[in-house]
């Protein structure tokens, strides 16, 4: 998290049209950092983040699947490409412009809509999935949890799974090092009313700052995520924590580990940086 962030202690404060901005300003940053013209020249190229969950994922070909907060859709592609039936959603319109331009290059069958999460159910069939899947770097921008429960568990048609990998809230709830080279426990670990701040680049590499650096994020204990799938009519079945994030997380704190991933350069073991989670609907 960055360094600017600090507590929201304006209820009415938009986080909605606040987060919309910042990943607007991403997609075209993100459209070159994503590397999508892999997608183009080869038909096996999966996303680095699907690669990571395919050990994990189970058999998909075949199930209707919608990506919540799929981005620029590379991993909707890549889901597809594991024989899904993709269907992603996101709020943010440029990024599906770009989502939907490599479905159309790639030849892919994949429908994007656009709608805020919370709003999924009213543009999306309820009960009309096999798979709901989740990338990594998506609860954050949430403020409830329980909010999102409900709407996973109201898109899977019973039996239906959810598939979601995630950052870990021991993770969120650490800052950047410090001078001295300490990381501390600065951020809430459970959710609250959020954390406002500004990051003026984004994760990948990019010359040009993003047009909209402000962003407002909110952390969730696991015992929240539970709690919330539980009380949505939801049974965990497989839950699995990692050393590793996909982006460099904290700084001079994290290198890139064998798997590609950043952990901690020193006992990183230490560190649950992200999870796994499956869950079905009874």
């Amino acid at each position: 998290m960055s360094d600017d962030a600090s507590s929201v202690d304006d209820a009415s404060i938009d986080y909605l049209a606040i987060n919309r901005a910042n990943w607007d300003s991403r997609v075209p940053h993100h459209e070159k950092g994503y590397e999508v013209e892999r997608f183009l020249v080869d038909p096996s190229h999966l996303s680095e983040t699907v690669r990571f969950d395919v050990p994990r994922l189970g058999e998909v070909t075949g199930r209707e699947t919608v990506h919540l907060q799929c981005h620029i859709g590379t991993d909707t592609l890549s889901l597809h490409r594991l024989g899904a039936r993709v269907t992603g959603l996101d709020f943010s319109a440029p990024a599906l412009e770009v989502a939907r331009r490599l479905a159309r290059e790639t030849g892919a069958e994949a429908t994007f809509v656009e709608a805020d999460l919370y709003s999924a159910t009213s543009v999306l069939p309820t009960g009309g999935f096999d798979l709901v899947y989740t990338g990594i770097g998506a609860l954050c921008w949430l403020p409830n949890v329980a909010r999102w429960a409900e709407v996973v568990s109201a898109l899977l048609r019973p039996g239906g799974e959810l598939f979601i990998r995630e950052g870990h809230p021991m993770l969120g709830s650490l800052c950047d090092p410090r001078p001295d080279g300490l990381v501390t426990l600065d951020y809430p670990y459970f959710e609250t009313r959020g954390e406002s701040g500004t990051e003026e680049f984004s994760y990948v590499a990019h010359d040009e700052p993003l047009a909209s650096p402000s962003f407002v994020s909110f952390n969730h204990g696991l015992a929240q995520i539970f709690n919330g799938l539980w009380d949505a009519g939801m049974d965990i079945t497989f839950f699995e924590e990692h050393d590793s994030v996909p982006w460099n997380a904290l700084g001079d704190a994290m290198v890139v580990g064998d798997l590609g991933e950043w952990r901690l350069r020193e006992r990183p073991e230490r560190l649950a940086a992200s999870y796994t989670l499956r869950a079905v609907k009874v």
